[in-house]
């Protein structure tokens, strides 16, 4: 690039061997980050709030005042870790690295897995579901591969919330790991050209309450508000979230139905102890106290005197990244502790389980560090491949994707030893094509 582009930043980075491309206020040579080569122009520091980003010295104060990487007061549906898990050391446990494994070891945590796994119903059942609200939207030709697959994955979680009951009207809808809020989107659309619903008031007994860590852009809830249905996004990791202290959902008390697609590693733990596992008044045992009526106040129904949202309806959550869960958030440790699995084998099966998609790639060296919040992932490439391949030679390539199998199986089989130790029916169903998606596994749950 000979010049920069017109209405564009006139700085040159080397390191692209090109101009850079930011557009510029009118008047002016250089973007803001690149504002110091102007002459005259103030010095720019890196904020102290965030360093992805440089603002005028002379403006400092200024900016801490309403820059986006600011603390900002925590809501009262916030509580510190409330999801977490207890904290019995597991968590301080160094990352297992496979590649440090002597054949001797890996053998022996093979030998472990296949003990742990009898009597597992691996057979996963294939259920590929559709549902006619998004197949006008499938057909459009000008989507593309991308934008089919994702349609793809709603229309069958869309059919399987069908079959088992939870579409419908009544109920407040969580969408953990919302993202842009594809899902409620397609919810919302489906209940209303089924009940042919047009007015607010028709609207009232229908909640969408969408949970989402980062800050997400082009988000579609935002065109639902004028419909009369109640859209609520909540920016707050799962781990931090107390459904009882969530306003709309404790003041309708309308029965939950939890969703999420995709919902990557211990997420989808977190998303259960949420739901189901949350200390606080929803746990609260005995009767209420009496409350004595003053003198001339008439008999009147006791009102409700339990905080907390209403009972969980369902669950349907489509699983991946097996690899990024943790033994703290974790839902089925009781299930792995009595087949004799601790923290250690768990860590070691989690990251046996990214063999299931990765095969032999080559190493991703600039994929994303394990977080056990990273909720969501919108273009779906989960699974990183192990550092280094150890055990080529080993293991094939076909075995290798078994036993990642296996884990994924183990992993999702204390889930549903949880669900159903709270009353739960519970099962896994591979609910679209592994040409969709090799993520294609969904976790459903009815009382």
């Amino acid at each position: 690039m000979a010049a920069p582009l017109p209405g564009r930043c006139g700085f040159f980075v080397e390191k692209k061997k090109r101009f850079c491309k930011m557009i510029v206020a009118r008047g002016n040579v250089f973007c803001g980050e690149h504002a110091t080569q102007e002459e005259g122009s103030c010095r720019r520091i890196v904020c102290p709030l965030d360093p992805k980003h440089t603002v005028s010295e002379d403006k400092l104060h200024k900016h801490l005042k309403k820059c986006n990487s600011r603390e900002k007061p925590k809501p009262a549906y916030y509580v510190e870790n409330i999801n977490a898990g207890p904290a019995d050391g597991g968590e301080a446990l160094p990352q297992v690295s496979l590649c440090d494994l002597s054949r001797t070891q890996l053998q022996a945590l093979l030998d472990t897995l296949k003990t742990a796994a009898t009597g597992l119903q691996c057979d996963i059942e294939d259920c590929f579901l559709s549902h006619p609200v998004v197949q006008e939207e499938l057909d459009d030709p000008k989507n593309g591969d991308s934008a089919n697959k994702h349609l793809k994955q709603q229309s069958s979680l869309l059919g399987h919330m069908e079959a088992l009951g939870l579409l419908g009207r009544g109920r407040s809808f969580v969408e953990f790991g919302a993202g842009r809020g594809k899902l409620s989107h397609w919810i919302h659309e489906a209940l209303r050209r089924r009940d042919a619903l047009r007015t607010s008031e028709d609207l009232q007994d229908l909640q969408f309450l969408l949970v989402e860590r980062s800050s997400t852009r082009f988000k579609v809830d935002g065109k639902h508000q004028e419909a009369g249905v109640q859209f609520q996004r909540l920016q707050v990791d799962i781990q931090h979230l107390d459904l009882s202290k969530v306003a709309p959902l404790s003041d309708r008390k309308l029965p939950l139905v939890a969703v999420g697609k995709h919902l990557c590693g211990a997420a989808t733990d977190l998303a259960l102890r949420c739901l189901l596992d949350t200390p606080g008044p929803r746990e609260e045992s005995g009767p209420p106290p009496k409350r004595l009526k003053t003198s001339g106040e008439e008999d009147s129904a006791e009102p409700d005197l339990v905080p907390g949202p209403g009972p969980v309806l369902g669950v349907a959550v489509a699983l991946c990244c097996h690899n990024r869960c943790e033994w703290r958030h974790y839902v089925g440790k009781e299930f792995f502790l009595q087949r004799g699995i601790g923290a250690e084998e768990f860590s070691a099966f989690c990251r046996m389980s990214s063999w299931a998609t990765c095969g032999m790639r080559p190493t991703n060296r600039d994929a994303p560090s394990q977080d056990p919040a990273n909720q969501s992932r919108e273009e779906e490439e989960h699974e990183p491949a192990e550092e280094r391949d150890a055990v080529s030679g080993f293991l094939s390539v076909e075995e290798r994707e078994q036993v990642g199998r296996l884990c994924k199986q183990l992993i999702d089989a204390g889930r549903i030893h949880f669900l159903q130790e709270r009353g739960f029916n519970s099962k896994l169903t591979r609910y679209v094509s592994s040409q969709v998606t090799l993520e294609n596994v969904l976790l459903t749950a009815v009382p």
